[in-house]
């Protein structure tokens, strides 16, 4: 079904530009195309060579290939990756509600209303907001949207949520919907790959001493090790977590 449905969902997107004298580029990614660095800077080249040539980039993750164990997961994470993988200045993602709440607002009743939140400038303005998962006619929902918008965000790209039916003020003047500020500068690909979207093959426990000093951005020494699990080769992307089993940071091994 994914293989029949690309060709004509591919059809439909360049059927619709050909009225702009737009060619429409399809690109089908994977969870691999973005987790191994070879792959993920595959893919930025050419989402940088389309741009560069003019045409419109339409992608989406490789379902006819894709399987339960190297999948996004949905739209929301792939399109928050893809964001910063293409270097956007900015993310939209478009739902069937107008914007966040904190809570849903086609339960909320006159006696406790869900109340809309138009900007997140920190987690400090996410407190106490319950967002759902997706129906059962798709994946997502408002829980996916909230945690790929603030991995955009992250990530140094700001976002906007919005209802679809708003699209066009969302376009032109974002005056509509839920505006994500992105927190700090844009990581490079290379520290975004890192901390979000790399496979890890392995675990290094540490203990407080090598902790503190990762934190402080000192290098690992292997009297800082109290533990190793998995098996990886350098290169390879490891966890490393202290002696509590808490993620500290990740790094690329060298042996």
């Amino acid at each position: 079904a994914a293989s029949v449905g690309q060709l004509a969902l591919a059809h439909a997107w360049g059927t619709s530009f050909r009225r702009y004298d737009r060619v429409v580029g399809q690109v089908l990614l994977t969870a691999h195309d973005i987790s191994r660095r070879s792959h993920h800077a595959n893919a930025q080249r050419t989402l940088d060579r389309l741009r560069s040539l003019g045409a419109v980039a339409v992608v989406n993750e490789n379902d006819a290939v894709a399987t339960n164990e190297i999948r996004f997961g949905d739209n929301d994470r792939l399109a928050a990756l893809v964001a910063h993988l293409a270097g956007a200045e900015a993310l939209v993602l478009l739902s069937d509600i107008d914007g966040l709440y904190d809570g849903d607002p086609r339960k909320a009743t006159a006696g406790q209303p869900a109340r809309f939140i138009p900007e997140v400038a920190g987690p400090e303005d996410l407190a106490g907001v319950i967002a759902g998962s997706g129906g059962s006619l798709g994946t997502g929902g408002m829980a996916s949207k909230l945690a790929s918008a603030r991995l955009a965000a992250d990530g140094g790209v700001p976002v906007l949520l919005a209802a679809a039916a708003d699209a066009d003020a969302a376009l032109r003047d974002a005056s509509v919907g839920t505006a994500f500020a992105p927190s700090g500068e844009r990581l490079s690909a290379r520290r975004f790959w890192l901390r979000h979207a790399a496979e890890t093959h392995g675990r290094l426990v540490l203990d407080d001493g090598a902790v503190a000093a990762v934190g402080r951005r000192r290098s690992l020494l292997a009297a800082g090790i109290v533990a190793v699990t998995g098996v990886f080769s350098a290169g390879d992307v490891v966890e490393l977590v202290d002696q509590r089993g808490e993620l500290c940071a990740r790094g690329v091994a060298g042996f």
